[in-house]
């Protein structure tokens, strides 16, 4: 097989400013091979499973040398992988691309390019300034403020100044004294505004306006750190204005979601609409039971049943893809009336074309006993398709309303093994940054501690979905809140009210 290199821009953190291009590739790439200003985000969403080797660099530290960098990505196609090298924002934008195809290219080996959002227009975007602006400016310089270890970096200020345009710098905020006293030499005005953009996008976003005059103290005063590009114009007068992405409810928040796989990307959706950054770790798996000879024969004689309770998503979705496997019609289940625990489940089931007939106003299973109890259930036949480990309270209150109850294991939960993930869970945790994680099961909060051996989680502050949920958080130290009701919804208004709280 032919290897080949994909040089793939990753803009310049979150997630959503991937081209679809980007994602069609990474979702089918052999190896990853990234930087250090990659999002943490993407490299979870798309990295697990996958070969990952780090090659990251920061200022004044590169622990593997360009020339090394440029002989991985040959040997790895030359082993007829497809490999990705990951670049944070554009890879052509100072970002050594072109000497890395080059040498692709004297080696014989096939490459593609895709191109990245650069974090020289995104970030400006992200704090509410244009970098370019009738009123204001008409022209942008991109200017790199990192001239490499030994080196000075030889800016013509006095060209900069007079051209009249917006000045973006990037990787510059180790040098931002020296870029002020370059442009204050070459005669711009005291009062020009200027800012500082701190890890812009992510949930590390921090902005400092000033002019010129005051940019480096109030910099120092913020402790602003890298990564952060400085802007310099008119435009940046503009930034309080036409500010977006702090008004979102959970901007500033890094959430871990700790869901199965096939459940977590609509939440993920829903958060990142809200401005939080994501960090998408399933700590669990949910399995179909195989050979399940008993769920074959009670299919098989679906008829015979008055109800079918379902207490999860999973457990809608194993039981309609049985269904089709065993080539049960859907015409059978016509004699059936259906319960569901909360809305999730709700909505997986009306997309089988099937609206439920009973919901509690709780959702939990005493709630749903409960309800479903008050149907006039005395002698009803009642099936219910659900995890291995289910909620032992809901069969007793059936039963005890007379209702005659199966109740049938149709898939179990396990653990994933998520080690070698790119991404260390306890230093996130002790990073001294406020982290968040939602739960929607106690499953999930023992899966995600497994996987943050070590950790203080004392330092974590945890959403949970209920109760029960709530308790095995708080077993290990955790800071719970509970949402109102158990659904994705309220764990989503519930993190808007942690957001308020801890501002």
């Amino acid at each position: 097989m032919e290897g080949r290199v994909w040089l793939v821009g990753a803009g310049p953190g979150d997630e959503g400013l991937l081209t679809v291009k980007a994602r069609d590739i990474l979702l089918e790439a052999d190896t990853l091979v990234y930087d250090h200003l990659v999002g943490k985000n993407i490299l979870l969403k798309y990295g697990m499973g996958k070969e990952l080797i780090d090659v990251g660099k920061t200022a004044g530290h590169h622990p593997i040398p360009q020339e090394k960098i440029n002989k991985i990505l040959a040997e790895e196609a030359k082993k007829g992988k497809k490999v990705v090298r990951l670049k944070g924002g554009d890879p052509f934008l100072f970002g050594r691309g072109g000497e890395e195809l080059e040498k692709l290219r004297a080696w014989g080996i096939p490459f593609e390019v895709v191109p990245g959002v650069s974090s020289a227009l995104a970030v400006p975007a992200y704090n509410g300034i244009p970098v370019t602006h009738r009123d204001y400016a008409s022209a942008l310089h991109i200017v790199t403020g990192h001239a490499g270890k030994g080196k000075e970096n030889n800016i013509n200020y006095k060209a900069l100044v007079e051209s009249g345009g917006t000045l973006v710098f990037l990787m510059g905020v180790t040098a931002l004294e020296s870029i002020v006293e370059g442009l204050k030499k070459a005669g711009m005005r005291p009062s020009m505004p200027a800012a500082v953009l701190q890890e812009g996008t992510t949930a590390g976003h921090r902005r400092v306006v000033a002019d010129i005059a005051t940019l480096v103290q109030k910099a120092s005063e913020a402790e602003i750190r890298p990564p952060a590009l400085i802007v310099v114009g008119g435009v940046c007068s503009l930034s309080e204005k036409l500010d977006w992405y702090e008004k979102l409810t959970l901007t500033g928040m890094r959430i871990f979601l700790t869901r199965p796989k096939e459940l977590v990307s609509s939440m993920a959706e829903k958060l990142r609409n809200k401005g939080a950054e994501v960090l998408e770790i399933p700590t669990i798996d949910t399995i179909p039971i195989k050979e399940n000879r008993l769920l074959e024969d009670v299919l098989k004689k679906i008829k015979q049943y008055d109800w079918i309770v379902f207490t999860s998503q999973v457990g809608v979705r194993i039981f309609f893809e049985k269904m089709r496997e065993y080539k049960i019609d859907i015409r059978d289940l016509w004699r059936a009336r259906f319960a569901v625990i909360g809305e999730g489940t709700k909505k997986v089931l009306e997309a089988q074309g099937i609206f439920p007939d009973v919901i509690p106003e709780m959702y939990d299973g005493v709630s749903l006993g409960k309800k479903l109890g008050g149907q006039n259930i005395k002698n009803k036949r009642i099936l219910i398709p659900r995890a291995e480990k289910g909620n032992r309270e809901l069969v007793p209150i059936l039963e005890k309303a007379g209702a005659q109850v199966l109740d049938l294991p149709v898939y179990r939960t396990v653990y994933r093994d998520i080690w070698g993930i790119p991404l260390s869970i306890k230093d996130e945790i002790e990073s001294g940054r406020t982290v968040y994680a939602a739960f929607t099961s106690s499953s999930t909060v023992e899966g995600f501690v497994k996987a943050a051996q070590g950790a203080d989680l004392s330092r974590l502050t945890a959403a949970c979905i209920g109760r029960q949920t709530a308790d095995t958080a708080e077993k290990y130290g955790m800071r719970c809140y509970i949402a109102e009701k158990a659904s994705i919804d309220s764990l989503t208004e519930l993190l808007e009210r942690i957001r308020n709280k801890d501002d």
